[in-house]
């Protein structure tokens, strides 16, 4: 089983990075829309505490937490939301459209449901070619909903492709529930398993259960070759897109959202580490750590290069 307190660092680096996103917004510096995870953090890390290099991963709109937990470089993620040359795309991206080769992150699209067709065309790809690794396509309950869905998980079962689908069901499309989406009583685990895939569901926000599930899921495609999907229960902290709470508006009932914050992910984390007689220290030291690694990652995007106005004819196609 993993070692917990790098697990509780790795999902405290990823909330304490985006709360200063959010912090920060205001600024107008960063000029592109921000889906944060703030909430939701466990799930990629726990995904990517069993990954390799030679995995890789695509993901949908409300990417930094997934790419931070590949081994994204922090500098050059915040040098994207600023625009800057130094980004992971070269600041042609954004939030939205991160892509970084060197830690394994490939993709992330704005438009919903769009990582999972072509996280199965990168697992066809490692299938033809006998690559090393499998793939990870990452998205959100209302991505279920579309076509690409349904047609990339009966052709991923149909050819035994090495993929894990991770369904992030954070209960929301925007701000409409499940209940005005779905059917009641529909599974998105049993769906799949439905389709062919051997499928998980389990409480995202659950150290244990995250960790034990995601261990179990990517070993089942690393021995056997198939695919597999894991939908992980979740819930977003914050609006859908940007960097204000909007409870305000009541379209989630306040009971339901006192629910899922007292089950926050980093929170049942310091629970389980309570009795460690270290972890207090390490906690003081690890959250001085980040603080420093998320200031100096600012400040370079601040001094970073806009680039060149020449560079805006370069990678267009007719």
């Amino acid at each position: 089983m993993a070692d917990l307190k790098h697990i509780y660092f790795q999902t405290l680096r990823i909330r304490k990075i985006e709360e200063a996103i959010a912090a920060k917004y205001s600024e107008q510096k960063m000029r592109c829309p921000t889906h944060l995870s703030i909430g939701q953090e466990l799930v990629p890390v726990a995904v990517s505490h069993f990954l390799t290099h030679a995995d890789k991963a695509y993901s949908s709109h409300r990417a930094h937490a997934h790419y931070l937990a590949k081994g994204g470089d922090l500098v050059k993620l915040i040098a994207e939301l600023y625009g800057k040359v130094s980004g992971c795309t070269a600041g042609r991206g954004g939030s939205m459209h991160l892509s970084d080769l060197e830690c394994g992150f490939i993709a992330s699209t704005a438009i919903v449901g769009n990582s999972i067709p072509l996280a199965t065309g990168n697992a066809l790809h490692q299938q033809l070619t006998r690559a090393e690794g499998l793939t990870v396509s990452y998205f959100g309950d209302g991505a279920t909903e579309e076509g690409a869905f349904y047609e990339s998980l009966n052709f991923a079962a149909l050819k035994s492709l090495p993929i894990v689908y991770v369904c992030e069901n954070n209960q929301y499309s925007v701000y409409s529930p499940l209940s005005v989406r779905q059917p009641t009583g529909r599974s998105i685990s049993k769906l799949s398993n439905e389709i062919g895939l051997k499928s998980f569901s389990v409480d995202g926000n659950n150290p244990t259960q995250a960790l034990q599930t995601s261990q179990a899921a990517i070993n089942y495609v690393r021995h056997h070759g198939k695919p597999v999907l894991i939908e992980y229960f979740t819930y977003r902290h914050r609006e859908h897109c940007g960097p204000h709470f909007d409870d305000d508006l009541n379209y989630r009932e306040q009971e339901e959202v006192q629910t899922w914050l007292d089950n926050d992910p980093l929170n049942n984390l310091e629970k389980a580490l309570d009795k460690d007689p270290e972890f207090k220290a390490f906690q003081k030291l690890a959250i001085s750590d980040i603080n420093q690694e998320i200031e100096q990652a600012f400040t370079a995007a601040e001094s970073a290069s806009f680039g060149s106005i020449e560079d805006n004819e370069r990678f267009i196609y007719d």
